[in-house]
C-alpha cells in the first residue's frame, strides 16, 4: 500500500516537495532554534498566509503574494534595534487577522484562506516545486559558509563589529532563506504544520545529542521521518495532511520529553 502511495504518479510530485521542503524547515528550524528566533516561523508563516489571500484580488498567483508579504515582514523586522519573539508574536497575530479577515471579504478568499492555513500538499505543482528545491539546493550549497558565521553572532555577538567584518551578507541570505522557507512550506503544508516542522525536530534533537553536526543530522531526521510517516497515514487512513503531520511531530516530541525525564532520573540535568 505505502508503494503505491508513494510512487503513484498522481501523489510522486507532492511527496518529493514535501521531502525536500521537510529537509529544508527541519534544517533551518536548527539555526532558528539555536538563534532563539523560532518564534519568527510561525509568524512569517502566517503572514504568508495572508499574503497568499491577498494574491486573489490582487490578480497575482498565492506564491507571489505570499513572498511579497513575508519580504516586507522580513525587512521590517530587520529594521528593528534587535527583534525578539515578541516582535514575532505580534507578526503571528497580525498575520492570523489578516488572513481571516481577508479571506472573509474576498471572493473565494475563505476557500484559499483555509488550504493556506491547513496545508494544500496533494495540489502543489511545479512552481512549489521549483520553490523547494532552489531552497534546500541553495540552503546545502551554503552551509559550510553560512554555519560558522551564524554561530559566531549567537554566541560571540560582538565579533563581526570588533573584526570589522560585514555582517549583512550573512544576515541577508539567511533571512532570504527563513523568507522561502516559510512562504513554500506554508502554501505547501499549512502555517500551522509549516512552524511544526521548524521547531519540533531542532527542539527534540539538541537535547538527545552533544555536538552541533550531529544534532543538525538527528534534527533533519527526524524530520524527514515524521514527514514520510504523516503522508502515508493521511493518504492510508484518508486523512488531512496538514494536521497529520503536526500530530506526528508533537507525538515525536515525546522524546524530548523522555530524554528529560530519563536524565532527572540518572542525576543528569539535562538542557
Amino acid at each position: 500500500m505505502s508503494d503505491f502511495i508513494l510512487f503513484d504518479p498522481l501523489f510522486r510530485m507532492p511527496f518529493v516537495v514535501g521531502l525536500l521542503l521537510s529537509v529544508g524547515l527541519s534544517l533551518i528550524g536548527a539555526y532558528l532554534h539555536m538563534r532563539d528566533e523560532w518564534l519568527a516561523a510561525m509568524g512569517l508563516s502566517h503572514i504568508a498566509a495572508a499574503g497568499g489571500v491577498a494574491a486573489l484580488p490582487l490578480g497575482i498567483p498565492a506564491l507571489a503574494g505570499a513572498l511579497l508579504f513575508a519580504a516586507v515582514a522580513a525587512l521590517l523586522k530587520g529594521l528593528l534595534p534587535r527583534a525578539s519573539n515578541s516582535h514575532y508574536g505580534l507578526m503571528l497575530l497580525l498575520g492570523w487577522g489578516g488572513a481571516l479577515m481577508l479571506a472573509a471579504n474576498t471572493h473565494q478568499g475563505e476557500v484559499v484562506g483555509e488550504a493556506l492555513l491547513r496545508g494544500q500538499l496533494y495540489f502543489t505543482s511545479t512552481p512549489h516545486l521549483i520553490a523547494a528545491l532552489i531552497l534546500v539546493v541553495v540552503l546545502l550549497a551554503s552551509l559550510n559558509w553560512l554555519s560558522p558565521r551564524l554561530l559566531k553572532e549567537r554566541f560571540f555577538p560582538d565579533y563581526f563589529s570588533a573584526n570589522r567584518i560585514p555582517a549583512w551578507p550573512h544576515r541577508l541570505l539567511f533571512g532570504a532563506l527563513v523568507v522561502v522557507a516559510a512562504v513554500a512550506g506554508t502554501l505547501a503544508m499549512g502555517a500551522m504544520s509549516a512552524f511544526a516542522m521548524f521547531f519540533v525536530p531542532a527542539w527534540v534533537a539538541f537535547v538527545l545529542v552533544k555536538g552541533w553536526r550531529r544534532a543538525l543530522l538527528l534534527t533533519v531526521t527526524l524530520g524527514v521521518t515524521a514527514y514520510v510517516a504523516a503522508f502515508v497515514l493521511s493518504m492510508m487512513l484518508d486523512q488531512p495532511f496538514g494536521p497529520s503531520l503536526t500530530l506526528c511531530l508533537v507525538i515525536m516530541a515525546g522524546l524530548r520529553l523522555f530524554a528529560n525525564r530519563a536524565a532527572r532520573v540518572s542525576g543528569d540535568p539535562g538542557e
